[in-house]
């Protein structure tokens, strides 16, 4: 009996020691496999390597350099802020154009993520920049703390990036919002003291700037491929996409008129050229497709025009039924741009404009310049038969910024494409994956 428990309790090892030879070899095998992995991962171009070393750093220099800068330009002293206006100009920054730009299928984290990182650090710099702009002259509290100024400027910067986005890194993004921010304000301050330009219409060119600093950005980038999968979107993306336009729609009145004096007659011109585009565009869109049915890319670029065009005459339209015809003029250029100049720009200029700025932004802003210098002639020829001082400075204010954005847009697409700022290839475009950790994919490229 003792013999035959010994014999029963020996009878398992040769099964044991089966199953540790078969766990040693899986964890061999395993062992390997993960050194394979991580040799592969340190032999990867430059390009697939990760940001730690690069981003992070570059972020907190800029944080350090503005907590400096702040600390020795600006007092303790508190200017007169109206929160609701900075609300309304944030509202706009963040959900708007957050989400105004997520159309594309696999690129919407770092859409609305390095959409923030840009706004945050931008107005950083923009109120660096407003304060420096002023610092030679006599200072009061209110030139200083301009901060729905400074706001406003990033605006120009997030146009910018719509035109080459899901083209360029994060360190790249920061490094155009910099520039920018400081080629925009530079261009505001010769607009307002050479050329003698309101300050509200100064402003309005943030668009205009914004729209041709960033397609000339894009035309120092490769073109990605018509047939990309990845440069396309989605039923979700679109949605999301649309919802942008929808906050933009609702929060315009207040853009356009939270610098100026009279904002009643601001905002109801404003609210009525919206109104107006947006119809023509739903009209356009059942009109122009094959199947007569409604395209949400017109919508999405045309809904916004009316706004965009209003925004440099509002303050001078003394009728309604004005600002209704410029939102109408507006939402029809904004829909046949979106229809045929597209495919124009592509193999005409080798000019890829990943979110049509162009037809969003661009064209309705130079229409809106353009009425603004037309009422002017207008209202000079029935006081004075030559037109004045003021027709001239407005047409220079205007050639003057889109000449500023489409000089520093080229020069900075150059700077941008240094191998410092790591830039990725073409076949990494629109790509999430290349920034954002995904858990539940085992490989992240």
């Amino acid at each position: 009996m003792p013999l035959g428990f010994f014999i029963s309790l020996l009878f398992p090892l040769p099964l044991l020691n089966c199953w540790f030879e078969v766990t040693q070899t899986l964890f061999i095998e395993e062992v390997l496999r993960c050194l394979c992995l991580s040799i592969i991962w340190c032999t990867m171009p430059s390009t697939y390597l990760s940001f730690r070393c690069s981003v992070p750093w570059l972020i907190l220099s800029l944080e350090a350099v503005f907590i400096v800068l702040i600390y020795f330009l600006f007092s303790d002293q508190y200017a007169l802020l109206y929160y609701t206006d900075l609300q309304d100009v944030s509202h706009m920054l963040i959900f708007g154009f957050g989400f105004f730009l997520t159309f594309l299928k696999r690129y919407g984290f770092s859409s609305v993520g390095f959409n923030l990182l840009i706004i945050v650090l931008g107005v950083q710099c923009s109120i660096l920049m407003e304060n420096v702009s002023v610092f030679p002259t006599e200072r009061t509290v209110e030139d200083v703390f301009r901060i729905t100024g400074a706001a406003m400027s990033v605006v120009a910067v997030v146009i910018s990036i719509g035109a080459v986005l899901g083209k360029i890194n994060p360190m790249q993004s920061i490094v155009m919002t910099v520039v920018e921010i400081i080629v925009f304000r530079m261009s505001r301050w010769i607009n307002m003291h050479v050329l003698k330009v309101s300050y509200h219409v100064c402003m309005m060119h943030v668009h205009l700037f914004g729209a041709y600093f960033g397609l000339a950005v894009s035309s120092r980038f490769p073109e990605p491929s018509l047939r990309a999968e990845k440069n396309g979107s989605t039923s979700k993306s679109d949605l999301l996409s649309m919802l942008g336009t929808l906050f933009l729609w609702v929060f315009w009145p207040s853009f356009n008129s939270v610098l100026a004096s009279e904002k009643n007659k601001l905002i109801f011109n404003t609210y009525l050229a919206l109104a107006v585009s947006a119809v023509t565009a739903f009209a356009l869109s059942g009109l122009i497709t094959k199947d007569g049915k409604f395209r949400m890319t017109h919508i999405h670029s045309a809904a916004l025009a009316g706004g965009v065009a209003i925004g440099y005459a509002a303050d001078i339209i003394e009728y309604p039924w004005i600002a209704m015809i410029l939102g109408l003029l507006a939402g029809v250029i904004s829909t046949l741009g979106s229809f045929c100049l597209q495919g124009c720009l592509n193999p005409t200029l080798k000019i890829h404009d990943a979110s049509g700025v162009h037809f969003t932004f661009g064209l309705p802003a130079v229409f809106g310049a353009l009425a603004r210098v037309l009422f002017c002639v207008l209202e000079i020829q029935t006081k004075s038969p030559s037109i004045g001082h003021e027709v001239a400075m407005s047409i220079g204010a205007f050639c003057f910024t889109i000449s500023a954005a489409l000089i520093t847009g080229l020069i900075t697409g150059l700077i941008l494409n240094l191998k410092l700022l790591k830039p990725i290839p073409v076949s990494k475009y629109f790509e999430d994956q290349v920034y954002w950790e995904f858990p539940h994919l085992a490989v992240g490229f």
